[in-house]
Formats: structure tokens, C-alpha cells, sequence
């Protein structure tokens, strides 16, 4: 069972993510990519802050990808997630699980993403042309 934790003001690199998980043994490499998008329902986004404590939230990333190693049958999972200001396009997360069969690193995956937004304390604000607003896991 291996996992990759990253937790960083600087911009993640998909590639890395990717090769984390990639191994010969390996049918199925899924990568999750959070971008940064310009709308939130008819508002639109200027850019997002997200703020953490970064000791818990690296501790409860850890407790994410250990959770779907042991409920997956996955190899690898690598969950890397960025704070501070970010723009339109920008990645704040990066999600990516290799398995030898695509539906349990497809689940992995989608676990890993819901569970990330429910419990790791990062929280995101939203800037948009005349206001701002904190938003919570699940819109």
C-alpha cells in the first residue's frame, strides 16, 4: 500500500501525481483534476482562497488515503491539495489512484474526493465581482 500526501502554497503538478501511481502491475490509472472554475451558479468568480491547518489537515488526508487502501483494491493513491489565493483555471486539487481494475479506482477516487471536502479542514472562499462568501463542503 502506497501513498503520496502533499500539502502546499505552490502549483501541483499533475505529472507527478500520475507517475506516483503508475506501475506495470496497473490496468486502470484515474486522475481526479479541481480546477478553479469562473461560475458559481449565475455569480461569477473572480477567485477562490483556500485556507488550512495544515498539521490536521495533512493528518486527515493521511486517514483519507489509508481509509480507501484498506476499503479499495487499490495499489497507490496520491491526494495533493493547495491553499492560499488561487485564479480562474488554477488546480487546488489532485487526486489520483492506481489499481489493477478501473472500478475500484474509479470508487477510490470519488471516495477520496467527497470524504477530502467533508473532513480535512481546508476551507475555501469564493471572491466575486461585488462580494465574497466562505462556502461550505457540498454546495
Amino acid at each position: 500500500m502506497i501513498k503520496s500526501i502533499h500539502l502546499t502554497e505552490k502549483p501541483l503538478d499533475i505529472t507527478r501525481c500520475r507517475e506516483f501511481v503508475s506501475h506495470p502491475k496497473n490496468g486502470a490509472e484515474v486522475l481526479f483534476v479541481g480546477t478553479v472554475r469562473n461560475h458559481t451558479d449565475s455569480k461569477n468568480v473572480e477567485k477562490l482562497l483556500f485556507e488550512t491547518y495544515k498539521p490536521m489537515a495533512v493528518k486527515e488526508m493521511e486517514k483519507v488515503a489509508l481509509t480507501a487502501l484498506n476499503k479499495f483494491e487499490i495499489a497507490s493513491i496520491a491526494i495533493h491539495h493547495r491553499y492560499g489565493e488561487l485564479n480562474i483555471g488554477e488546480i487546488p486539487v489532485v487526486i489520483a489512484v492506481g489499481s489493477s481494475h478501473r472500478k475500484a479506482a474509479f470508487d477510490a477516487c470519488e471516495f477520496a474526493i467527497d470524504t477530502l471536502k467533508t473532513t480535512v479542514p481546508i476551507w475555501k472562499k469564493e471572491f466575486f465581482t461585488g462580494g465574497e462568501v466562505w462556502v461550505s463542503a457540498h454546495p
